[in-house]
């Protein structure tokens, strides 16, 4: 299996990775298949990501995925954060094998999650 430079810089120096301690909002997802786990924290400020990290359990794939997600949605409108596809994050890294790119898809479930879980308060 062959990753680009992009996914190796992102598993070897995750952007965003950690907690956000009295978070505005939390989104988790994983899959029982290969057993990722990921957990997405946001801060809101005036219907932006103000902040956003992340703790990934899972594959090189996973946490790469993961990093890339939360800089494409950091700064983003809620709605605009909403809309990142899978596409988007597997294109910011140059691709993935096609066996991981099921990774990119939990950590834009658990952003997703995460964004709904913000305005039902």
């Amino acid at each position: 299996m062959i990753y680009t430079d992009k996914v190796i810089e992102h598993f070897k120096n995750p952007h965003n990775q950690g907690v956000i301690k009295n978070a505005d909002a939390i989104g988790e997802k994983g899959n029982v298949g290969c057993g990722d786990l990921m957990k997405i924290y946001l801060k809101i400020k005036d219907d932006k990501i103000a902040d956003i990290k992340f703790e990934t359990f899972g594959c090189a794939a996973a946490i790469a995925v993961t990093s890339a997600m939360t800089d494409l949605a950091k700064s983003q409108k809620l709605e605009d954060a909403m809309a990142i596809t899978k596409d988007d994050v597997v294109k910011s890294l140059g691709d993935l094998p096609p066996s991981k790119i099921h990774c990119s898809m939990l950590g834009i479930d658990a952003l997703q999650e995460a964004i709904e879980n913000y305005k039902k308060k």
